[in-house]
């Protein structure tokens, strides 16, 4: 009678796991490579009436959006969908940047920001991105 080897087997299941964990990490990078940088306001950067700046581009969550802006006159605030359409305080918690150099990645679904100096959102310092 022939024996039979219980070797390969097992072997071949540690090709198996290895090959899985490669094959995660090539689509982990695939999916970091892709993101993209966009920078609000392309060369005027975070100011007054950019709010139309999203049109026509497409964003995926993953993207990171750059706001580049005077820190001693303006700030980046993440807000709701009702606080972007009133233009309101910030909630409690909200986050808000202020270094004039932020980076922010896009969340699925429509991320909205705003310049929580007064009257600043009102004049178009505001944005409603949608990430797929």
């Amino acid at each position: 009678m022939a024996a039979q080897g219980r070797g390969s087997a097992a072997g071949g299941n540690v090709a198996v796991v290895v090959g899985l964990v490669l094959l995660l990490c090539v689509l982990f990078q695939a999916s970091v490579a892709e993101s993209a940088v966009f920078n609000v306001g392309d060369r005027g950067g975070w100011s007054f009436n950019t709010n139309s700046w999203p049109t026509g581009k497409r964003f995926k969550a993953g993207d990171v959006l750059v706001f580049k802006y005077d820190a001693t006159a303006h700030d980046v605030v993440a807000v709701s969908a009702a606080g972007y359409k009133a233009c309101a305080k910030p909630a409690r918690g909200a986050k808000v940047y202020k270094s004039g150099a932020d980076r922010v990645t896009l969340a699925r679904g429509t991320n909205y920001f705003i310049c929580s100096v007064p009257g600043h959102c009102q004049s178009g310092m505001k944005i409603a991105v949608t990430a797929a």
